[in-house]
């Protein structure tokens, strides 16, 4: 049995899919007033990067929501995040640059989690594990 005190991890892949369930539903919920409210958010919505206002909304709506479903369920979870981060990263260093740190510290904590997730994967408990361990199963 694990000690509390060792600094073995006492379960990684749990720890995995409770780091997606959160970081994937908090994205779900950030993206979705934007989807389902796209009209108006348009008209408030910016262009930080100059690809037009319609071009970035989508782009956050498709990160924020699709991406944050795809984390959430472990599916092509590495592909996933990088939208999410590269959103945080616009939303960081360029939509929020004059901000004070206080302003834009959850941007800054997403940019990292998202790092964190790339590193570890879906995990056991995943889709992407239900499917490249059938594949590899059919292959031996």
């Amino acid at each position: 049995m694990k000690s509390l005190l060792t600094p073995v991890s006492l379960h990684t892949d749990l720890a995995t899919l409770l780091i997606r369930l959160l970081f994937g539903g908090m994205f779900i919920f950030h993206g979705w007033p934007k989807l389902s409210n796209y009209s108006g958010m348009l008209e408030m919505f910016g262009d930080p990067i100059g690809l037009g206002t319609k071009l970035s909304l989508i782009l956050v709506i498709f990160a924020e929501v699709f991406c944050g479903i795809f984390i959430l369920i472990g599916f092509a979870t590495r592909f996933a995040v990088v939208p999410i981060f590269i959103t945080m990263l616009v939303a960081f260093f360029v939509a929020h640059a004059k901000d004070p740190f206080m302003n834009k510290m959850i941007p800054f904590i997403y940019l990292w989690l998202c790092l964190a997730i790339f590193l570890l994967g879906s995990g056991r408990y995943s889709v992407d594990n239900l499917i490249f361990n059938n594949r590899n199963k059919q292959q031996l």
